[in-house]
């Protein structure tokens, strides 16, 4: 990851913590969230536009992606 520095105004920010917290993330994760909804999908990769989609609140997810997807694992 690049760190950076940004600047907002004192209610943008108030915002934005408020939304992180009321989703339960990072305010870096909200703004990576809400800069992926701005920035065009990699036309090379189609998949990356579904990447982050899913929340199932387990940190096992991945392990039990046909699962979460399809209901089953075949």
């Amino acid at each position: 990851m690049v760190r950076t520095q940004i600047s907002l105004t004192k209610e943008e920010y108030d915002s934005a913590k408020r939304e992180a917290e009321r989703l339960g993330i990072s305010f870096a994760e909200l703004v990576r969230r809400s800069l992926r909804t701005m920035i065009p999908a990699d036309a090379s990769k189609p998949w990356m536009g579904y990447a982050g989609m899913v929340e199932t609140g387990d940190a096992e997810s991945s392990q039990n992606i046909d699962e979460i997807v399809y209901g089953r694992k075949d």
